[in-house]
């Protein structure tokens, strides 16, 4: 059980991070739609790898519990372990790459409702 579970983790890791390909493509090609597309599938995604992390984190237990010696799975531990770093640094690629976008649009609608009065649209009557 303990290898189906490791299996698992493996392969919605690897589904997040073509995901997160796809969202750093689409960041430089400005399309925002598959972006937003994407969001339900990867947090979706996120949710199931938390779960299955606790599942693992119990079962490891539990045969540890019953006396099993759980190093036997230490290399496969180790290589999960492995992609989930480079998940996480894949996703901050990405967060390195949307932030000064956010923060750009941020400072533009910033100007303009400065430059409105305090409005971000300015109506001429």
């Amino acid at each position: 059980m303990i290898d189906v579970t490791i299996l698992e983790l493996k392969s919605v890791t690897e589904e997040l991070k073509n995901s997160i390909l796809l969202d750093i493509n689409d960041v430089k090609k400005a399309n925002h739609e598959k972006l937003v597309e994407r969001n339900a599938e990867k947090l979706t995604l996120m949710e199931t790898l938390a779960s299955l992390k606790k599942d693992l984190n119990v079962q490891l237990s539990d045969e540890y519990k019953k006396g099993k010696d759980i190093t036997v799975y230490k290399s496969k531990i180790d290589e999960l372990e492995l992609e989930l770093r480079n998940l996480y640094e894949l996703n901050g690629k990405l967060a390195s790459i949307v932030l000064p976008v956010k923060e750009m649009y941020k400072e533009i609608i910033e100007d303009i409702t400065r430059q409105n009065g305090g409005s971000l649209v300015e109506v001429m009557a």
